[in-house]
């Protein structure tokens, strides 16, 4: 942090945001554990039962499990890229906000 006086709003906005990262973060953690269950249950399912597919508002049959997991897969896999960029930029919002924190309460 600069020598530049840190105001209210700064310190608000910093918090802001970083809410907002967490709410993202813990809805895309969300989503990765939905898929992983997901995938885990595909894994685990009888291959001679059905399986569905939500597609909008119907239930499709799918006939390929194995692009089913893949897709799956992929899925969980950009999530856990993102989860892990969200997570850096929260690590650097909690600093930046206990810099000004400390930059504020010195002034």
């Amino acid at each position: 942090m600069t020598d530049e006086e840190v105001s209210v709003q700064d310190l608000q906005g910093v918090a802001q945001e970083l809410q907002l990262v967490r709410s993202q973060l813990q809805a895309v953690t969300a989503q990765v554990n939905e898929i992983s269950l997901t995938i885990e249950a595909l894994g685990t399912q009888d291959p001679s039962r059905p399986v569905y597919r939500a597609v909008g508002n119907l239930l499709l049959e799918v006939e390929d499990r194995e692009t089913l997991a893949k897709e799956l897969g992929e899925s969980k896999s950009a999530f856990d890229s993102h989860a892990g960029r969200l997570a850096d930029r929260e690590s650097a919002l909690v600093s930046n906000y206990e810099e000004m924190a400390k930059s504020f309460e010195s002034q």
